[in-house]
């Protein structure tokens, strides 16, 4: 396949980014200070680049900061500029940098008193400078006479709880722990009466009215408007300045297709920060939907790589076993035809229910556009959100993506006659290019992520770890060629995209998705436990309990002990199972909690801990562990050496059991991670330490900083092994451009089959020279026999 023009190119003023270690900041835990005295564990590991979370002022207690209340200030609670300085100064001394992540889309309003732009806004509506920061409908039909629509309301008869509060220098509306303000001359004894003459109005959250658009369907963060040069230029002055005195080295974009036009946004971020910095964009891709290659970024997050190194470890001859457990328990196999009816019907109800405000924003930009003011609102509707929610991907507008959305209009034209004459209105406000064009593609995105990642993954259920960010539960996995072509054409097209298998958004942590995984290794073992537990301990929904028995698998203890007796561990489970079955939303919702059915599957939940249920898991994954451990270093070794740029996620150097967040975001003990690395000196034991993926992640980043030119912008070759089990095994061979081979790198896959066969005659031709596995010291020349290569651990890092 041609190759494009490498994208990075480093400069000599800049630490040339080999791998990425992801911090998750938060004053509570992990400050600039806090980040700097790791400086020098991550260095020993071997990264060279600390990449941080989102470093702006954000929401009082922030754990993850995307909840940006200032995007001109760096974070106080952090430790200011001064600290950030520090950090970065800290990071150059060792040979490192810093990767910063910044938040353009959104801004956190929960609390109007801590955003000073949205404090403005609400006290001076339209007249507000910062009034055109934000995507606000100020419109006469928006539902409260023009005025901005805040949905904070818990009830219909809030407003009888307002009250003026009178304690500060200036008086401010009070609703329960909120504060609003009075703007000027509006003041009076009556606080209804005050609320009337503002230019907001307080609403319920339960009316579908909001009068500015929202991240997702967040309603505490409020859309900026990026296309506006006034807005890009206040919000990104802090990262000029870091460029300006090279205390940075790259930029990861938080969620850009939220923006009015991607494009145009990432042309003005790429000038800002020069042509040396490595500028990377999280990113869904949907299945084989191309990374628009025109864009001037190096990237994606590496969402998009996460299932292809989980993925390649998955036996397909599991597939029809846990398709019909997934059938028997719930009366559907979560296969490709349910996938496909389930995400079109989601995508329905998620546009008609949570995101109805931003589809009547749309609908309105539509008319407007098509000067079809007078057409009728209900059908055009009808057919808009049809066609949204038929498209296959996130937005449709770059450009290798051109003619989906007329493909898409034609199917739906073809599925239903009646709709002709709307989606005519529909095609000709698209074709104008102006607000119903940037609205159809911002609304995409929304509709695409919370149908899918938010509903749809917590519905499926017959191998969850396919439920993932970058993963189709439809898609059972990877063959082994699958995986080299997309591999080779990630070498040559994006050499320094990031690659990663955990991050702070990911459904469930790497490990954890490794021991799901290994279930399609022993379906028919898992199906026989599965039924029978059910049997004894009936649920109240098997499509919940089985969603939940996998995931509560993956994280469960594997040396033996009592779930009951692990602290935190059932806190964790009952936490985990609320945000699932509110997801999910079949039973019960945020919006509407069902108790008595939440109450009921958390009863469940205990007896299974407490009971013979969940002594059979700690049994089962006991002696599953070895085989998830060989698949977690496998999917590790596989990510460290492949073609793109390594993310480490906080804390996943050594096994971790994390699920969705919040809880995949809990204070790492570093502290316990430092002594490990100061102590390995041979090589470790596959056991339930850890040790031997810090063994395997530290070697591997060592050898890329050794050798770099094998890695960005470096060759890859596909390696097949020979003999009875050459299917179990993946290899990959790196070196520099034009040269031979230096690395090789050599995992096994469904180790479950090999330990009840052993690897027989099965071999790996070698290059010519000699090959030395830096993880055992081991030495080969011409052919390795597997079964002398992973002798002492699952995978090898041969090295010329």
């Amino acid at each position: 396949m041609p190759a494009d023009p490498p994208r990075f190119r480093p400069n000599p003023r800049l630490t040339p980014v080999r791998s990425t270690y992801r911090l998750q900041l938060r004053p509570d835990g992990l400050t600039f200070a806090q980040a700097a005295a790791i400086a020098e564990y991550l260095q020993q590991l071997g990264v060279s680049h600390i990449y941080l979370s989102p470093v702006m002022t954000a929401t009082h207690g922030s754990t993850h900061g995307y909840d940006v209340t200032d995007p001109t200030a760096v974070s106080p609670a952090l430790g200011g500029p001064v600290g950030l300085k520090a950090l970065a100064d800290e990071a150059r001394n060792r040979g490192m940098g810093l990767i910063m992540d910044l938040v353009p889309n959104h801004a956190g309003v929960a609390d109007p008193q801590q955003n000073p732009w949205w404090w403005h806004v609400l006290q001076f509506g339209r007249k507000s400078q910062f009034a055109p920061f934000f995507d606000i409908d100020w419109s006469p039909g928006n539902g409260v006479g023009g005025r901005l629509a805040l949905p904070v309301l818990r009830s219909e008869n809030d407003p009888a709880a307002l009250t003026v509060d009178r304690s500060g220098p200036e008086p401010l509306l009070a609703l329960y722990d909120l504060r609003f303000p009075i703007a000027p001359g509006t003041d009076g004894d009556n606080a209804l009466r005050i609320h009337d003459k503002q230019h907001y109005r307080l609403v319920s959250r339960k009316s579908g009215i909001c009068g500015y658009r929202r991240y997702l369907s967040i309603d505490g963060l409020a859309a900026l408007r990026q296309e506006d040069p006034h807005v890009f230029e206040a919000t990104h002055r802090e990262l000029a300045a870091w460029c300006e005195h090279d205390l940075i080295d790259g930029v990861r974009v938080d969620h850009p297709d939220g923006l009015a036009d991607p494009t145009d946004y990432l042309q003005r971020l790429r000038r800002l920060i020069g042509p040396n910095r490595l500028l990377l964009v999280e990113k869904t891709l949907a299945n084989r939907e191309p990374l628009d290659a025109t864009l001037p970024i190096d990237g994606t997050t590496g969402y998009d790589t996460l299932a292809d190194f989980g993925g390649v470890l998955l036996e397909p001859a599991g597939e029809p076993i846990l398709t019909e457990l997934s059938r028997h328990i719930t009366g559907h196999g979560s296969d490709r035809v349910w996938v496909g009816e389930k995400e079109h019907r989601i995508k329905r109800a998620v546009a008609e229910s949570i995101l109805l405000p931003e589809i009547r924003r749309l609908v309105a930009a539509i008319k407007q556009d098509a000067d079809a003011e007078d057409f009728d609102t209900m059908a055009l509707t009808n057919a808009t959100i049809e066609v949204l929610s038929f498209l296959p991907v996130a937005r449709a507008d770059y450009t290798p993506l051109a003619g989906m959305i007329s493909a898409v209009l034609a199917e739906v034209e073809k599925r239903n006659a009646e709709l002709r004459v709307p989606l005519s209105v529909l095609v000709t406000a698209l074709t104008r290019g102006a607000s119903a064009w940037s609205r159809f593609h911002q609304v995409s995105t929304a509709i695409g992520a919370k149908a899918v990642e938010d509903i749809l993954f917590y519905r499926a259920v017959r191998l969850v770890s396919l439920q993932e960010l970058g993963g189709n539960p439809a898609r059972f996995g990877r063959t082994v060629n699958e995986f080299h072509l997309a591999n080779a054409s990630r070498a040559l097209r994006w050499p320094a995209s990031m690659t990663t298998l955990s991050t702070h958004d990911t459904k469930r942590g790497e490990d954890v998705r490794a021991r799901i995984g290994i279930l399609s290794q022993v379906p028919r073992m898992w199906a026989r436990a599965v039924t029978l537990w059910l049997e004894k301990l009936p649920p109240p929904d098997g499509a919940t309990a089985l969603f939940l028995l996998q995931n509560m698998f993956g994280m469960w203890p594997a040396d033996g002990r009592p779930a009951s007796s692990v602290p935190g561990l059932r806190e964790r489970v009952h936490r985990f199972a609320e945000k699932a079955m509110r997801e999910s939303g079949l039973h019960t919702a945020w919006e509407e909690p069902d108790v008595e059915f939440e109450s009921a599957v958390h009863t469940w939940l205990d007896q299974v801990i407490d009971g013979p249920v969940g002594r059979q898991l700690t049994d089962l994954a006991h002696d599953l562990a070895p085989h998830a451990w060989s698949d977690s270093l496998a999917q590790k070794l596989l990510q460290l050496c492949g073609p793109g740029i390594p993310d480490i996620y906080q804390g996943c150097e050594v096994w971790e059991d994390s699920l969705v967040d919040p809880d995949n975001r809990r204070p790492v003990d570093f502290g316990s991670r430092i002594a490990m690395l100061h102590t390995l000196t041979t090589t470790p034991a596959l056991d339930i330490t850890g040790a031997a993926k810090m063994w395997v992640v530290a070697y591997a980043l060592w050898l890329r900083r050794e050798r770099p030119e094998c890695f960005v912008g470096g060759s890859y070759t596909p390696v097949f092994g020979h003999g009875e089990h050459a299917d179990k095994l993946v290899a990959y061979a790196r070196g520099r451009v034009g040269a031979d081979p230096e690395i090789l790198v050599v995992v096994t896959r469904h180790s479950v089959a090999i330990g009840e066969t052993g690897w027989a005659d099965t071999y790996i031709e070698l290059p010519s020279g000699s090959w030395t596995d830096r993880l055992t010291g081991h030495t080969f020349q011409n052919r390795a026999r597997t079964e002398k290569l992973f002798a002492r651990l699952p995978v090898a890092l041969l090295v010329r």
